[in-house]
């Protein structure tokens, strides 16, 4: 089963390992405001019981996640940063739990199921929501934690010119955001020279609107799994454990 814990949902579903898909429809449940660890691990533990399900679950998390403690928090609270976020939730959900950055579980999605299945080299997803997340593959092999929406970038964080959010912010034209998505990613290329960008998110249900404006060397491709790689790469991160 997996659990994708977002700074406005939490959303859950048991997945079909064999296919990458969910075996029920998924519950989501508004993450609470403030996003306190107690709080979160609550919801995720009424989500786990909402099922007929016994077994290790996966949960993503907005954050650097090293060895089960939470390192940093993106759009959610601050009280979770230093926190051992996998014990929490072991003891709230009464089962084994894997915990990891909610990019990398999208990642590690794709990179089983959809558009970075079987491609070899260095494989760069990036999501594009209300910040950005990033997972990258060496040969099929997850580097943990890269975090380039945090990347210093004119001035500022990349996720602070370039995400979704800034798009509906700022107003822009799917012309003018894709410009800005396109220095991203040529600073991103600059930085590792990937064979593949995937790019993930909302938006990537959108790439015809704004694709011909990034002028990037590397090949572009939607991501495949969309608003259920988190659930369906944190459930898989779980059986391998």
């Amino acid at each position: 089963m997996g659990i994708d814990i977002g700074g406005s949902g939490i959303k859950g579903a048991p997945v079909d390992l064999s296919i990458g898909e969910l075996a029920e429809e998924r519950i989501r449940i508004d993450t609470p405001q403030p996003s306190t660890p107690s709080a979160v691990a609550g919801v995720a533990a009424e989500i786990v019981a909402s099922f007929s399900y016994d077994g290790p679950v996966g949960c993503t998390i907005p954050s650097v996640v090293k060895h089960g403690v939470v390192a940093t928090a993106a759009n959610i609270d601050d009280g979770w940063i230093g926190l051992d976020g996998r014990e929490l939730l072991e003891r709230s959900l009464r089962t084994p739990v894997t915990l990891l950055n909610d990019a990398d579980a999208a990642g590690i999605a794709e990179l089983a199921y959809g558009a970075a299945r079987d491609v070899p080299g260095l494989v760069c997803l990036l999501t594009f929501g209300t910040g950005i997340g990033s997972a990258l593959f060496a040969d099929g092999t997850l580097v943990p934690n890269t975090e380039f929406g945090h990347l210093e970038f004119r001035g500022g964080e990349a996720e602070d010119y370039a995400s979704a959010r800034i798009r509906k912010d700022e107003n822009l034209s799917w012309e003018d955001w894709g410009v800005r998505v396109g220095e991203y990613l040529r600073h991103i290329e600059r930085v590792i020279s990937p064979d593949l960008f995937i790019l993930g998110g909302g938006v990537s249900r959108r790439l015809e609107k704004f694709e011909q404006y990034l002028e990037c060397s590397t090949p572009i491709v939607p991501a495949q799994l969309r608003n259920n790689a988190g659930i369906v790469g944190a459930a898989l991160a779980a059986s391998s454990q």
